[in-house]
């Protein structure tokens, strides 16, 4: 009887697994998740000092929150955070129209800044 003919095994390398790598959120959603982390603390500094009432401990709970979210690259938290600094700019630019105050301009356009950067297309396709 004649043997089966073995094909010599080529030793291929073991594919190995790549590490799951969760992306990285663009330097600007960060920079704007450290920006709601700021608005939390001046927020509850306020409260503490009696400027504002406890009620606005909401407020700053919503904003670490998102902030938090936002850095997970999560569609709530990019939603939440559109929400903030939509309606912050709305407000800052108002109190700019209403007293003529140029801290309210400034806090304005920087969030009317925030608000361009995250309705960018690039933003939106990163959150899961």
């Amino acid at each position: 009887m004649s043997e089966p003919k073995h094909q010599p095994t080529v030793d291929t390398p073991a594919k190995k697994k790549e590490p799951v790598r969760r992306p990285l959120p663009l330097p600007g959603v960060a920079a704007i998740a450290l920006y709601l982390l700021l608005l939390a603390g001046v927020i509850i500094l306020g409260v503490a000092g009696g400027h504002y009432p406890a009620l606005f401990l909401l407020l700053a709970m919503a904003f670490l929150t998102s902030s938090a979210g936002l850095i997970l690259l999560l569609r709530w938290a990019w939603a939440a955070a559109l929400a903030a600094v939509f309606l912050l700019a709305c407000y800052n630019l108002w109190v700019f129209g209403t007293q003529h105050a140029a801290p309210g301009l400034v806090q304005g356009l920087l969030n009317l800044f925030f608000f361009l950067y995250l309705i960018r297309p690039e933003v939106r396709e990163k959150l899961r």
